[in-house]
């Protein structure tokens, strides 16, 4: 997998742009990768939803749980799906807003030096072996491209928002990731 500094994206992914980014603080460069998941409906897999999601065009009449999540103004920087495709929503040089209300080792607003992975999944549901392989791949590039980020400081979304986030869960196996960054 290639980045291209110049434009922030990944060569090997569907780019989508979200409109809910900016451009990150100057003095603070993308140095920490979280690791989250996403299922829309919840625990149900494929469709347009993540996408509509990100791009403010989810469709409240859809599904009961749309009605409570349509007014959010979120993103991340690249979704991995179930089946290995990628979708980038948000170049890496820009801020997504994937983190909310964080702190990582005594660091607020984690959007601010952060970078986003979604993976199309849910806390208690096995992820597919094609994610990690993507996953490996993609923090294997961010590594090499971005000299302020380190396998110390990939983290997941429970662990910069514990009170309120429980991503990605039990079912993701951090042994296995970090043993396709070795």
């Amino acid at each position: 997998m290639e980045i291209d500094i110049t434009t922030g994206l990944l060569q090997n992914a569907e780019y989508i742009p979200s409109p809910n980014c900016d451009v990150r603080p100057t003095d603070s460069p993308a140095r920490l990768l979280i690791i989250h998941n996403i299922s829309l409906p919840p625990n149900e897999f494929g469709g347009p939803y993540i996408t509509q999601l990100f791009t403010n065009t989810l469709e409240q009449d859809k599904h009961p749980f749309f009605e409570e999540i349509a007014h959010l103004r979120v993103s991340s920087h690249l979704l991995i799906r179930r089946d290995g495709q990628i979708i980038q929503y948000v170049p890496f040089h820009k801020r997504a807003w994937h983190a909310g209300i964080s702190s990582y080792h005594g660091q607020t607003a984690c959007n601010d030096f952060s970078m986003g992975i979604e993976l199309e999944g849910a806390d208690e549901i096995n992820y597919e072996t094609i994610q990690y392989e993507r996953l490996g791949e993609i923090t294997k590039a961010l590594l090499s491209n971005y000299p302020q980020m380190s396998t110390e400081r990939i983290t997941g979304h429970c662990d910069v928002a514990p009170d309120r986030k429980t991503d990605p869960g039990p079912a993701f196996d951090w042994e296995k990731y970090r043993q396709l960054l070795v």
